[in-house]
């Protein structure tokens, strides 16, 4: 006889810290949440991973749900699974981080959630361990774009060093020195000149870049320094 054993009851969830760039400022999506326990407080945006798909998928789902977008980089940051972490019931949480164009998005779905783009440096109280969620999933990021080009995901398709120096300091919290920032993201090898000028940063004007596609070799130099 095959000895009986009793296995622990959970749930498994998703929660996706949503990070957009909006007017100079990194900016994260929140809704209130909709039931309890804690309801009407600030939550990321997330989901129950159910029976017949992946966590990888179950984020998707929840990203094209409340955005409309289904081309987003995601990348999982960790699970997050202490015993007490929600209040009536075990959760385990896989988060997760998106990248996502601000002006792209579905105005109307997020509008439906209650949903609002909080700048990153004034963020409300969050649910449970929300907040960590949201300090490992900026450290991810700020690891990601101090090795390699961010700008593709949260940019438009063109841009210039100005802005995207500008999207660095607003993911890093801090100022960097324009001639070598230029020059750092340069050597990447990852940037497309343009033969098109934006006049509105200067009278003489500054050429647009655009992120070039496909592979393409990667340095071993970062970009930004911790």
């Amino acid at each position: 006889m095959n000895p009986q054993y009793k296995h622990p009851k959970y749930h498994v969830a998703v929660d996706c810290v949503i990070f957009g760039y909006h007017e100079g400022e990194l900016r994260l999506l929140l809704y209130p949440r909709g039931f309890e326990p804690a309801m009407g407080s600030w939550s990321l945006l997330g989901g129950f991973v159910q029976e017949d798909e992946s966590a990888d998928m179950a984020a998707r789902r929840v990203l094209k749900k409340t955005t409309g977008l289904s081309d987003i980089y995601l990348e999982q940051v960790q699970s997050f699974s202490e015993p007490t972490r929600e209040e009536g019931t075990r959760v385990i949480s896989l988060a997760y981080y998106a990248l996502i164009r601000i002006d792209k998005y579905d105005t109307d779905l997020v509008r439906e959630n209650g949903a609002h783009w909080w700048p990153i440096s004034k963020l409300p109280t969050l649910i449970f361990d929300h907040e960590n969620m949201v300090h490992e999933a900026l450290d991810r990021l700020q690891k990601k774009a101090s090795f390699d080009l961010i700008g593709e995901e949260l940019l438009s398709e063109m841009f210039t060093l100005l802005q995207l120096r500008n999207l660095y300091q607003a993911i890093f919290q801090r100022e960097f020195d324009p001639g070598n920032f230029r020059k750092k993201v340069l050597s990447l090898g990852r940037l497309e000149k343009l033969n098109i000028k934006n006049t509105t940063e200067s009278k003489k004007g500054a050429y647009y870049y655009r992120a070039l596609q496909g592979d393409v070799e990667k340095t071993f130099d970062r970009v930004v320094k911790f």
